[in-house]
C-alpha cells in the first residue's frame, strides 16, 4: 500500500512539473505563435482515433475557432454521412480577387492511428514538449500540418491578405483506416465543387535530418506508392490436439509468411526516384551517395542496392513491399486449427497492379493449399504528378532562405496519403517542404510519437510564405 502511494505521489509530482514546463514553453513565445500552439495543443488532445475518438467533433472545434477568427459561416463546411457519424470533416473557403486563376487546395487528415495510454510513456492524447519534442498522437501525422493549415488562413484573415487564388482548406477522416468513412474520397466523389482546385498541397513533404538535429535535404512529396491490403489463409479439416499431425493451418502459414519475409521486389525506378536518388547522390561522398549514383546509372547493380537497403526507406523506394501487420487463427484450446490467416500490408510501386501483387504473392507462397485475396479498396491506383516550374521554382527559392545549403529533392512516398482520390480526378497532389523529421519517422503510428519543435514553428513560417507565392503568383 505504502509503495503504491509513494507511486501515485511520483506521478502526480511529475505531472505538475510537466504543467508547469509546459505553461513556460508557451509563455516565451511570441502571441502569435503561442495561439499557434494553443491550436495544436487542442487538436492533439481532441482524441480522433476510429476507435475512441471523434474526427467530427474536432470538425467543429476548428469551426468555431476559425469563426472566432474573422471567418463567417458561409465560408465553412462541415460534412459527414449518417452510417459514420464520428468521422466528418470540414471544408473552409478563402475567396481570391482572380477570375481566371483556379484554386488551391491545402488538404490534411485530422484522424489518428489508435494509441493505447498502457503502451506509451505519456499520455498519448496530452501534448507533452520536452526536450526539443512535441510528444502525442497526432503530433507528427499529421495533427502539425493541419494546425499550420488553419492558423494560416486566421493569420491571412486577420492580416487582411488578398490572395489572388482562392484557398480552400478540406480537413477530413479516414486516412488511416481501410474500412471507415474516408472524408477525401467522399469530397472528390460527391462535392467537388466544395474541393475542385489546380493543384493541392498535402502531407508526404518536408524534409529529414542526420539523426543528430541537422538537416540534410528537403523532401517535395510528388507521387506516392499505392496501399494494397491482402489476405492470406490456410484452412484444414482440424481435428483433436491429442492426436497431432503435421497437417497445421497455423503451421503452413507460418512457413508462409518465412516465405514472405525472404522475398523482395524487384528493384524499380521512375523519373521522381531517378531526381531523388541523383540529387541527393550528387551531394553526398560517402558510401551510401555513391550508391545512390550507381543504382541511378543501373538498377541491377547488386552491390549498390545493398547498400541503399541499409536504410529501411531507400529500400521501401526502390520496390514494391508487403508486410504481415496482423495474425489469426484456431478456434478452441483443445482443437488442431480450422483456419489461420495473416493481413498482409502492401505498398504497391506506382504503375504496379493490385491484381500483380496478389499473383505474385501467390507465387512466393507456392502452397496450393492457401488463398490470397485483396480484402478492401483502399482507392484507386496512385498517379505520378507531373513536377512543373510553377511548382518547383516557389519552394526552391524557400527552402534556400530558410535551409540554407540543403538540397530540396523530389520524393516519391512510400506511404499512401488522400492524394491518390485528387490524383484520380485530375488534380495532382503535393507535399511541399518545410517541416522535417528523424530518420527513425518519430513514432509516427508506433509509440511515443513525436515533432521536432523547431521544425513546426520553423515549417510554420516557411509553409506561410510558400502558400503565399503559390497563391499570388508573379506575372499571373
Amino acid at each position: 500500500m505504502k509503495a503504491r502511494l509513494l507511486g501515485i505521489a511520483s506521478a502526480l509530482v511529475l505531472g505538475l512539473v510537466g504543467a508547469q514546463a509546459q505553461a513556460q514553453a508557451q509563455d516565451t513565445l511570441p502571441p502569435d505563435k503561442a495561439k499557434f500552439r494553443a491550436l495544436y495543443k487542442e487538436m492533439v488532445e481532441t482524441d480522433t482515433s476510429i476507435t475512441t475518438g471523434s474526427c467530427t467533433a474536432l470538425a467543429g472545434k476548428i469551426e468555431k475557432h476559425m469563426l472566432a477568427n474573422g471567418f463567417q459561416q458561409s465560408e465553412l463546411t462541415q460534412f459527414s454521412v449518417p452510417e459514420h457519424p464520428k468521422e466528418g470533416g470540414i471544408v473552409a473557403v478563402f475567396q481570391g480577387s482572380s477570375k481566371t486563376l483556379k484554386p488551391m487546395l491545402l488538404l490534411g487528415h485530422i484522424d489518428v492511428v489508435v494509441a493505447k495510454r498502457e503502451d506509451w510513456t505519456r499520455d498519448p492524447y496530452t501534448l507533452f514538449e520536452e526536450d526539443g519534442y512535441f510528444y502525442g498522437r497526432g503530433t507528427s501525422d499529421m495533427k502539425a500540418l493541419a494546425a499550420i493549415w488553419v492558423d494560416m488562413l486566421e493569420r491571412f484573415r486577420a492580416e487582411g491578405y488578398k490572395p489572388k487564388r482562392t484557398i480552400k482548406l478540406a480537413l477530413t477522416c479516414g486516412e488511416e483506416t481501410s474500412w471507415a468513412f474516408n472524408g477525401a474520397r467522399w469530397l472528390t466523389e460527391n462535392r467537388r465543387d466544395l474541393i475542385d482546385a489546380e493543384f493541392v498541397l498535402n502531407e508526404g513533404g518536408g524534409g529529414r535530418t542526420d539523426g543528430k538535429g541537422t538537416v540534410v535535404a528537403q523532401n517535395f512529396h510528388v507521387g506516392e506508392k499505392t496501399v494494397g491490403n491482402y489476405r492470406i489463409e490456410a484452412t484444414n479439416p482440424g481435428g483433436h490436439s491429442s492426436i497431432p499431425i503435421r497437417d497445421n493451418a497455423i503451421y503452413e502459414l507460418s512457413d508462409a509468411l518465412m516465405k514472405l519475409r525472404e522475398f523482395e521486389f524487384p528493384v524499380m525506378l521512375n523519373d521522381t526516384t531517378r531526381a531523388y536518388f541523383s540529387r541527393l547522390g550528387a551531394g553526398r561522398t560517402d558510401e551510401m551517395g555513391k550508391a545512390m549514383l550507381a543504382v541511378v546509372a543501373n538498377p541491377q547493380d547488386k552491390a549498390a542496392v545493398a547498400v541503399l537497403d541499409k536504410d529501411r526507406m531507400y529500400h521501401s523506394m526502390l520496390r514494391t513491399t508487403c508486410v504481415a501487420t496482423q495474425l489469426d487463427g484456431g478456434h478452441a484450446n483443445n482443437a488442431l486449427p480450422q483456419r489461420a490467416g495473416a493481413l498482409v500490408n502492401c505498398r504497391i510501386f506506382p504503375g504496379v497492379g493490385y491484381e500483380e501483387v496478389r499473383k505474385t504473392l501467390e507465387q512466393v507462397i507456392a502452397d496450393p493449399r492457401m488463398t490470397v485475396v485483396k480484402v478492401d479498396d483502399r482507392g484507386p491506383i496512385a498517379v505520378p504528378p507531373p513536377l512543373t516550374k510553377q511548382i518547383l521554382e516557389p519552394a526552391e527559392k524557400l527552402v534556400a532562405k530558410y535551409y540554407p545549403g540543403v538540397p530540396l529533392v523530389p520524393m516519391m512516398s512510400t506511404g499512401g496519403t488522400d492524394g491518390i482520390f485528387f490524383g484520380a480526378i485530375g488534380i495532382p497532389s503535393y507535399g511541399p517542404p518545410g517541416l522535417y523529421g528523424d530518420p527513425d519517422g518519430n513514432g509516427a503510428h508506433g509509440l511515443n510519437e513525436r515533432a521536432i519543435v523547431k521544425a513546426v514553428y520553423t515549417g510554420r513560417d516557411m509553409l506561410t510564405e510558400l502558400v503565399k507565392a503559390y497563391a499570388s503568383p508573379k506575372g499571373r
